[in-house]
């Protein structure tokens, strides 16, 4: 009898000490693709990239232009006018890799543009998604469009502060 209490004891402390964490999961691609706003920032966005792709490849046909010629006449130029010509080369070559960094790179145009025209979007969703977190008191929100994400997780949670404290960091 004394064993059966103690084992019932226990089994109330152990469900007492651990409350079952409510979580969801959503699909962010799925949404998006939903909303009417997206698809045409979507569509802006791919125009833009169109545009600026299509200058990058003038540029890259008139630079295969020039090697060409360059390659048939490389024979017959004195080195003065050689050299002149591999730097102009070199010049044209070098302005369409900043130009392609300008428009493709990390925080290039096309970043920018995603910037003003999606993340007020992705913004408006993650407003939905907190709202939804609290109104129905879900613990964690996981993303399942681009493998597993944490979209929102309740920050009373969060234990860092005390992984820091044990790492002995202040």
């Amino acid at each position: 009898m004394k064993k059966i209490l103690v084992f019932g004891f226990c089994l109330m402390l152990i469900s007492f000490g651990s409350q079952a964490q409510r979580y969801a999961v959503i699909d962010s691609k799925y949404i998006l693709e939903k909303i009417p706003d997206y698809k045409e920032a979507q569509k802006k966005l791919d125009q833009f990239s169109d545009v600026w792709q299509q200058e990058l490849d003038q540029k890259q046909t008139a630079l295969d232009k020039m090697f060409k010629d360059y390659d048939a006449e490389q024979v017959m130029l004195p080195d003065a006018l050689k050299k002149k010509r591999e730097d102009e080369l070199y010049n044209k070559e070098k302005e369409l890799r900043d130009l392609q960094r300008k428009r493709f790179g990390f925080e290039g145009d096309l970043f920018k543009k995603r910037q003003e025209l999606i993340k007020p979007i992705q913004d408006r969703v993650y407003n939905a998604v907190q709202k939804l977190a609290t109104e129905k008191q879900y613990d964690f929100i996981l993303d399942k469009s681009e493998g597993i994400t944490v979209i929102f997780a309740d920050p009373k949670l969060d234990r860092s502060d005390d992984v820091l404290r044990n790492l002995g960091v202040k």
